[in-house]
């Protein structure tokens, strides 16, 4: 009988150095999150946000770590072959949904490897074109389109601005020269220095300009105009639903990151989400939070899959492509 004793001990001292290792709270360390692209960005600005916001509410260190190339893979291959604790995150835009398609091979399956916690905050994009551009609104643009051949400049090749200039292009059978910059800032420049005629870009980006009346605005990707740019037409009114583009950032975690610490980041996130002071900056920038129905685990997911499937769609349909 005593070597069954010694042995039923055995097993309660085991559970019993295990459950304080199973109970220990999250986070109960610094956690990272990852952006891939450098500092001073839109996404590394509101990956910081959120990285104040957490640590604050959470009691608990969370900070950014900017890991830029391979068209923003290297990052989210880090986080997608990360440990599934919860202490190393990915805080991502529309370009992992494009990726998919855009990349021949990629080292990782997005939807397989990754989930997101939550789906953070989105803004409509703004064509704007060069002082001096001949039309004074997107009507008067698209008629002056069918007899002029414009330079469309493009931030790269599966930007969210080149995927927007191929549906505008697409949709209202018009041509242009797609001109690819490796940036954001040289573009601008030229833009104003009208070595360029047109540019999708995001009304943080581009309002301080057209206001100063160093650019024109011509139109808004969604059905609601902006009351940054008014004088902006909107493209899902004048031409349907297809033209309804959301420049979107989430955060992501790895797959098969516990329910507990999915649920603890996502009620957190939902929090600083719907903060009026996180919300008045971002309106000042045209940038929203989504509808609180979107804004579960479950419908990030679903949000994800119809974002890959429709930017694939659009990838296909204009033969663009990186080769790796």
């Amino acid at each position: 009988m005593k070597p069954v004793v010694t042995a039923a001990l055995a097993v309660f001292g085991l559970f019993a150095f295990a459950a304080p290792v199973l109970a220990q709270p999250y986070p109960n360390r610094t956690v990272t999150i990852i952006v891939p692209y450098s500092a001073g960005g839109p996404t590394d600005e509101t990956a910081r946000v959120v990285a104040r916001a957490l640590t604050e509410k959470l009691k608990q260190n969370f900070i950014v770590q900017n890991v830029t190339g391979g068209g923003t893979n290297i990052a989210t291959n880090q986080v997608a072959h990360a440990a599934p604790d919860g202490y190393t995150l990915l805080l991502h835009n529309l370009a992992i949904a494009a990726n998919v398609t855009l990349y021949k091979a990629l080292p990782f399956d997005t939807e397989k490897d990754l989930t997101p916690v939550l789906f953070i905050n989105r803004n409509p994009l703004v064509l704007v074109g060069r002082k001096d551009l001949e039309p004074n609104t997107l009507t008067e643009l698209i008629a002056w389109m069918k007899t002029h051949r414009a330079k469309a400049a493009v931030a790269g090749f599966g930007t969210t601005g080149h995927l927007a200039t191929n549906i505008f292009l697409q949709e209202t059978k018009l041509t242009a020269d797609q001109i690819p910059y490796r940036g954001g800032a040289p573009l601008v420049t030229d833009l104003l220095g009208g070595h360029v005629d047109l540019f999708f870009g995001t009304p943080q980006q581009l309002a301080p300009q057209v206001t100063a009346g160093k650019l024109k605005a011509y139109g808004f990707t969604t059905k609601e105009k902006s009351s940054l740019l008014p004088a902006a037409e909107s493209f899902v009114q004048l031409f349907g639903p297809k033209f309804e583009i959301q420049y979107w950032q989430a955060l992501f975690a790895p797959s098969g990151t516990p329910d507990s610490i999915m649920n603890e980041l996502n009620s957190a996130l939902q929090e600083i989400v719907s903060d009026p002071a996180i919300l008045k900056t971002w309106a000042a920038a045209g940038v929203s939070a989504f509808p609180k129905a979107e804004l579960s685990p479950a419908a990030g997911r679903a949000l994800l899959k119809s974002e890959i499937a429709r930017w694939g769609q659009v990838i296909r349909d204009n033969n663009i492509r990186i080769e790796q």
